[in-house]
């Protein structure tokens, strides 16, 4: 085994739970905050208790509303793909005096953008 690649064990770890309750397990660290425990989890406990921590709940619902607004089709992709290669194919030159005349007015631009800059 490799030395020195496992991190610092701690077998005092002390777990402090919202509720208040505290006990002490083996970890990696000195100490833990948790919201939930065996002591107060619905589950454990038998009572209904509504858990929401920080709006956790409302946050995945606004993301997933956002990404149902978002979703788009794959045959609205293969769609507008198509549409984006038949542009691409119009703005290319039909000939060679197309072909020079576009070069050469991208090349005075750039002439123009870098006699600016000096």
């Amino acid at each position: 085994m490799k030395a020195n690649i496992h991190p610092k064990w701690y077998p005092d770890c002390k777990i402090t739970c919202a509720c208040g309750n505290t006990f002490i397990v083996g970890a990696t660290v000195p100490q833990l905050q948790v919201d939930v425990c065996s002591h107060c989890h619905p589950f454990y406990t038998g009572q209904m208790k509504y858990v929401d921590t920080a709006g956790r709940v409302d946050a995945f619902i606004s993301k997933r509303a956002k990404a149902q607004k978002d979703l788009v089709s794959k045959s609205e992709k293969r769609r507008l793909k198509k549409i984006r290669q038949l542009e691409k194919e119009l703005e290319k030159p039909e000939n060679l005096a197309e072909l020079r005349k576009k070069t050469q007015s991208k090349n005075t631009k750039a002439q123009k953008l870098q006699t600016s800059k000096e």
